[in-house]
């Protein structure tokens, strides 16, 4: 017998605008308890250093994340030149200096210009990413150090904000990219290409997706809200769970073919794309879930919503 789970039974998606020194899992787990939510998920860890947009999905929206975490991000940062930690960050030790007072913003941004478009990054070992079952910052944090191939991105937009002269000069960037981009193996790439090195000092994500900061609420307003007990307000910040999953085509089914949908059958649909993943609700507007064209020209049901009627 499955155990049941403890907490509301809530679906939506909040955009929270997680803090500094805090993980994205505590963040989470956080939000998730000031909720009650029975369930929760986040699309894709952002640093400790880092703050910014970081949707949580709860409930039934926890199908969709994967969506999310595929789409592309923007940030804001501020590299330090002329110092490179073991991080790549400035949580790490300063394992190497140099004078870098001679470099310039001409030079900098002539040094910028070779990172747009596709890329090849190779991850950090603080990163995320996994080796045999441990991620790569568990392993770096034991001193040990394994072979990481290197991945495509694509930088999309890389611009110089400011630019602050000194022994250790500071630029300010703005960063669109694809998903996957590691901000500090950047920071590093581009410190090398300039000579000096370089690590993030500052890191702020600006856009997830469709989703932006400025539309993102604090951990401090919902801790106040959560006090204040109003839950009803806290629960209109919620955005519905559809819109993980705004940018595909939207197919609209009739009752008796949301019926069969339901039922895991896939459906013959007028007028629906030829190919590809779409978005399917009932002509009424209820959200179903996500499907795919089948070769036969049917959509055929791939992440359905559950729900407790």
């Amino acid at each position: 017998m499955a155990r049941r789970r403890r907490g509301r039974a809530l679906d939506g998606i909040l955009l929270l605008d997680k803090p500094l020194g805090v993980s994205s899992n505590r963040a989470l787990q956080t939000a998730k308890q000031l909720y009650g939510a029975a369930k929760a998920g986040h699309t894709g860890s952002l640093d400790p250093l880092a703050s910014g947009v970081l949707p949580l999905c709860f409930g039934e929206a926890t199908k969709f994340s994967q969506f999310l975490l595929n789409a592309d991000k923007a940030y804001r940062s501020t590299i330090v030149l002329g110092k490179v930690t073991t991080t790549g960050d400035a949580e790490g030790e300063v394992i190497q200096s140099s004078e870098a007072s001679h470099l310039s913003e001409v030079d900098v941004a002539q040094a910028v210009d070779a990172f747009r478009g596709p890329i090849e990054q190779i991850p950090s070992m603080y990163s995320a990413i996994k080796h045999k079952g441990q991620p790569l910052y568990k392993l770096a944090r034991k001193g040990q150090q394994v072979e990481r191939k290197s991945r495509r991105v694509v930088i999309k937009r890389l611009e110089v904000e400011a630019f602050r002269e000194g022994v250790s000069p500071e630029v300010d960037i703005y960063i669109e990219c694809s998903k996957g981009t590691y901000i500090r193996s950047l920071a590093e790439d581009i410190g090398k290409a300039l000579g000096c090195g370089g690590h993030v000092c500052a890191l702020r994500r600006t856009r997830a997706g469709p989703f932006s900061v400025e539309d993102s609420v604090t951990m401090t307003t919902l801790e106040a809200l959560r006090s204040n007990g109003k839950r009803e307000e806290m629960d209109s910040l919620l955005l519905p769970m559809d819109i993980a999953v705004s940018d595909l085509p939207l197919v609209k089914l009739s009752e008796s073919g949301g019926f069969y949908i339901r039922q895991g059958q896939p459906v013959l649909v007028p007028n629906a794309p030829c190919n590809g993943m779409v978005r399917i609700a009932l002509e009424t507007g209820e959200f179903l879930g996500v499907g795919e064209i089948l070769d036969d020209g049917r959509v055929a049901p791939r992440r359905l919503v559950v729900t407790s009627k």
